[in-house]
């Protein structure tokens, strides 16, 4: 296996974005959840140096309504979903899971966080940190194959990956996907999200405490789940993820 940062060259980030490292031991989302509401400026991409994982965060200043504001998170999925598209095996499939999950060849590998400075999905929001977290190698004895619903990187052909070379790519995908979000708003993020999910028009476990089984509609245009079940269709928040700061 190649070394995971090649040469130590740590990566390199477009413009508009600056990283900051943080040793494998620092969670780099509360890093950059600190720096947010230190109001430190945005474009700040808070990095770990662990590698097992892929786990970096990104702080932004979006200065309008938290569920618009939201858009970020899809960003930062669709960034990720490209990236992998473009640095792993050909055979690889990337899907994504309402709200903040992905699948890697059909098994879970990951999942976004975030956090604002409001919870109110109608207030404006000063800052909202994005964050990932993609397993690479295994940290557990457990074998591969013994839990088939879950799997990492390195299972899925992506052994060599160079995990800084990942952070660069999923970077630059993640603001042009903020470049379209900024020109054209959510739908275009919404719609390539959509066909990026293969649960869509499917019975699913809401991930939301209390609200059972039901039928995934689709999105409506804030990335809120439409959700039926016996009891109507209703819009599930997507703000409803958002963390809890300190």
């Amino acid at each position: 296996m190649k070394e995971l940062y090649e040469d130590n060259r740590p990566p390199t980030f477009p413009p508009l974005l600056r990283g900051q490292a943080v040793p494998a031991a620092i969670d780099p989302f509360a890093k950059a959840v600190m720096a947010a509401m230190e109001g430190m400026d945005p474009g700040l991409v808070v990095w770990s140096q662990a590698e097992t994982h892929l786990r970096l965060a990104v702080l932004f200043a979006p200065e309008r309504p938290l569920d618009a504001a939201m858009g970020g998170l899809f960003a930062l999925a669709l960034g990720f979903a490209d990236a992998l598209g473009a640095l792993g095996p050909p055979e690889l499939t990337v899907h994504t899971v309402w709200p903040n999950r992905f699948k890697v060849n059909a098994a879970l590998c990951g999942h976004l966080r975030a956090a604002a400075s409001t919870r109110d999905a109608k207030a404006e929001a000063d800052w909202l940190v994005v964050g990932i977290e993609v397993p690479i190698l295994f940290v557990s004895a457990r074998e591969p194959g013994e839990t088939p619903d879950e799997t990492t990187l390195s299972e899925e052909g992506c052994a060599d990956l160079v995990v800084a070379r990942l952070i660069e790519s999923v970077s630059r995908h993640m603001l042009l996907w903020l470049s379209r979000f900024e020109a054209e708003g959510l739908a275009p993020l919404h719609k390539t999200w959509t066909q990026k999910c293969d649960t869509l028009g499917q019975e699913v476990t809401a991930p939301l405490p209390g609200v059972g089984t039901g039928l995934f509609m689709g999105l409506d245009e804030m990335g809120n789940m439409l959700f039926r079940d016996s009891t109507g269709t209703r819009a599930l928040p997507l703000t409803d993820m958002l963390e809890m700061t300190p």
